[in-house]
């Protein structure tokens, strides 16, 4: 029964012979992509994993492609061919396959990308080591998919006999290439490497707070050319980055996301420094932004009609802080107004009694 079976495969026209092996390619596949499918499924059920939809997402096409046509690249030999069609249909299929493993490998980049940002979470009070390692994660990222798509393009003209001196010459006019461009683009180039410097010296990080320009704002991206921040009224602020290596900056959470904030009073000298600064302690502990580390009240001046009085206080974070000083100053106030109104800003003035100069009367 099986020699039967050969034979009538073998008086298969070939057109019909090389459709049945082209659909069994594809076919084979695509199960085998089902059958992977299937089985990261029922590992992330069992594991409480929740990537499989970023895997889904990163590779689910990549792989669509990629393994159809390694199938079909296999059984290529086996189909009924000229040695002319068979030569071209194989190049075709060699650069279509080459593609499709470059698209895979970028989309394991960017799945590898998803895991660590699912690993390291900015949502913790203190995240230093998760924007550190973001930071990082972002120039690696960039860089390898470059180097994927410079590499991918040159194995493609290396794969034509009249290319492939060009491909040769990308392989090897890397350090010629950097040579010339470094003249042509001095500038270009030093942003890109002063981009790489700040991923791993990392003066700034992402979602740091900075004051640049006399603006506040968080690091809401980093690419090897500029860096782009978040205002606290929404605008963005896009500084080449080579900007944080030659110019002075603030951090505010460089070492950490805990801040000091201040408000500040300027009260009559007669002002009950002691009642102030017990209504401070009441005021703090009552708000649940304050993180119980630094509470202190101090007369910072002492001027000719004011004191100046320091209120210092310490938030998780810089939004807190903000917070933390407006409502410190808006209850500080209203219980100086209703307790002490006395103690207001006010201009002393010395009226002494004495006999008036009589004026003569001024006749009309």
């Amino acid at each position: 029964m099986w020699d039967q079976f050969e034979r009538a495969l073998d008086h298969l026209p070939p057109v019909l012979w090389n459709l049945i092996l082209l659909g069994l390619g594809v076919a084979l596949g695509l199960v085998v992509k089902f059958l992977l499918t299937v089985l990261l499924k029922f590992y992330a059920k069992r594991n409480n994993y929740s990537l499989i939809g970023s895997f889904l997402r990163r590779l689910g096409k990549p792989v669509n492609y990629f393994l159809p046509l390694l199938a079909i690249n296999a059984l290529i030999p086996a189909m009924k061919l000229r040695a002319r069609v068979e030569l071209h249909l194989g190049r075709i299929a060699e650069i279509l396959l080459t593609v499709a493993f470059a698209a895979v490998l970028i989309g394991a980049v960017k799945l590898m990308e998803d895991y660590v940002y699912h690993k390291y979470d900015l949502s913790k009070p203190d995240n230093l080591r998760e924007r550190k390692i973001r930071t990082q994660l972002q120039f690696i990222r960039k860089f390898v998919i470059s180097l994927i798509v410079i590499l991918t393009i040159c194995a493609v003209l290396l794969s034509f006999e009249s290319l492939r001196k060009v491909g040769a010459g990308l392989l090897t006019g890397v350090g010629i290439g950097g040579i010339i461009i470094g003249f042509a683009a001095q500038k270009s180039l030093g942003n890109l490497l002063a981009g790489f410097q700040i991923a791993f010296t990392q003066p700034i990080r992402i979602d740091d707070v900075l004051v640049v320009e006399g603006e506040w704002g968080r690091v809401e991206e980093i690419t090897l050319t500029y860096v782009v921040l978040n205002i606290w009224d929404k605008r963005r602020l896009i500084l080449p980055i080579n900007y944080f290596i030659e110019k002075p900056f603030q951090n505010w959470t460089r070492t950490g996301s805990d801040i000091l904030g201040t408000a500040f009073f300027y009260l009559d000298h007669t002002a009950p420094i002691p009642a102030i600064r017990a209504e401070l302690t009441r005021l703090l502990e009552a708000s649940p932004i304050w993180n119980k580390q630094v509470n202190a009240l101090q007369v910072t001046d002492v001027k000719e009609r004011t004191i100046e009085i320091r209120a210092l206080m310490s938030a998780q974070n810089s939004g807190m802080a903000f917070d933390l000083r407006c409502y410190v100053r808006e209850n500080m106030l209203r219980f100086i107004t209703e307790n002490y109104p006395e103690c207001l800003p006010k201009n002393r003035a010395i009226v002494e009694d004495g006999p008036l100069d009589k004026q003569p009367a001024t006749e009309v």
